[in-house]
């Protein structure tokens, strides 16, 4: 087994635009000028051509929907308000859907969330619902490159043991995994702490008031493409919580500081050493995304070092990433 981290971080950090093999074209929320969004393979290009002419021969009165270009891609100028373009959005994907034979192993069937989850104006501002340009269907944002956003809680005990869950076999992503103790994505309408507090009593049976001290740590990137191509930049809000484990004497409730399995995602949490969950991270046990969130824990603890680990400042610099998003600026 390798002495280094590094290889945890190839598998979820695996795109770098500035070796893209094919023509990546820019999807801003303007034709005139606005950050960019995400990045679209030239597959969907003819799709959302189709898309315009469907629309347009539906609505002759009423203009295309989509601003196409060699160069780039946008909403066209008249799809200009959050409810316009999470309406095309959601027509354009549900269509997808039902319709689009090649998508069917990206977006169909059990694939589909019906979770919308939000695009904001730029990948790098605030979370705050007056950031929002529009949402949509949470499977499908690979399809249009555009950043999402999770939250990830480590819970520890103050001898360093860490709960681990392992999701349920009937997870539509890394079933039989293992995760870290809390993570979900922040959905429509939810800042990351209220995303956290919910997913605390949906995952894991903690109440609000058990996780209350919960500390925010940070955030970590990475862009990841898919098996298939895909392209899905991502950021995780990294929360820590240190818990007196269940065996404390101090402990008068053992069952309040005990996650346990609630909404059928998690299988069963254990209480492991550090060295097990390092051990495991090493064996790849656990969900890319998550791997990437426990080295950064690991690194933040002092248990990774630039002494022991050959790779410290690429593993540093390669989970915090920008996704190359710079050059498009305009």
């Amino acid at each position: 087994m390798s002495d280094s981290f590094l290889a945890q971080v190839d598998v979820c950090d695996n795109f770098n635009l500035s070796r893209a093999d094919e023509h990546l074209l820019p999807f801003y929320l303007t034709p005139d000028s606005s950050p960019i969004l995400g990045l679209i393979r030239p597959s969907i290009i003819p799709l959302l051509e189709d898309h315009n002419d469907q629309y347009t021969s539906q609505q002759p009165a009423e203009p295309a929907p989509w601003h196409i270009t060699s160069e780039f891609i946008s909403f066209a100028d008249h799809i200009n308000t959050f409810e316009s373009r999470t309406a095309v959005m959601k027509e354009l994907c549900e269509h997808w859907r039902d319709n689009v034979d090649f998508l069917k192993d990206v977006i169909r069937g059990r694939l589909w969330r019906d979770e919308p989850l939000p695009v904001y104006y730029s990948p790098f501002t605030n979370l705050r619902p007056s950031n929002v340009a529009f949402v949509m269907e949470r499977v499908c944002c690979a399809l249009f490159g555009v950043v999402t956003y999770g939250v990830h809680l480590t819970i520890y005990t103050p001898d360093m043991r860490i709960w681990v869950p392992r999701r349920a076999k009937t997870k539509q992503t890394w079933p039989g995994y293992l995760d870290n103790t809390v993570a979900g994505g922040i959905p429509y309408g939810f800042t990351p702490w209220e995303s956290l507090i919910k997913e605390c009593m949906e995952e894991a049976s903690l109440a609000e008031d058990v996780v209350q001290a919960t500390k925010c740590t940070g955030s970590i990137s990475y862009f990841l493409r898919s098996g298939k191509g895909w392209l899905q930049p991502e950021v995780e809000y990294v929360y820590d919580l240190c818990l007196p484990a269940p065996d404390d004497p101090s402990v008068t409730d053992p069952a309040r500081v005990t996650p346990k399995p609630l909404d059928g995602e998690v299988e069963s949490f254990e209480l492991l050493p550090l060295e097990e969950v390092i051990k495991r991270v090493k064996a790849n046990k656990f969900k890319p995304n998550t791997a990437l969130v426990l080295i950064d824990f690991f690194i933040r603890h002092g248990y990774i070092t630039p002494e022991n680990e050959p790779n410290y400042m690429e593993i540093i610099t390669r989970t915090h990433s920008r996704f190359g998003y710079d050059r498009f600026i305009r």
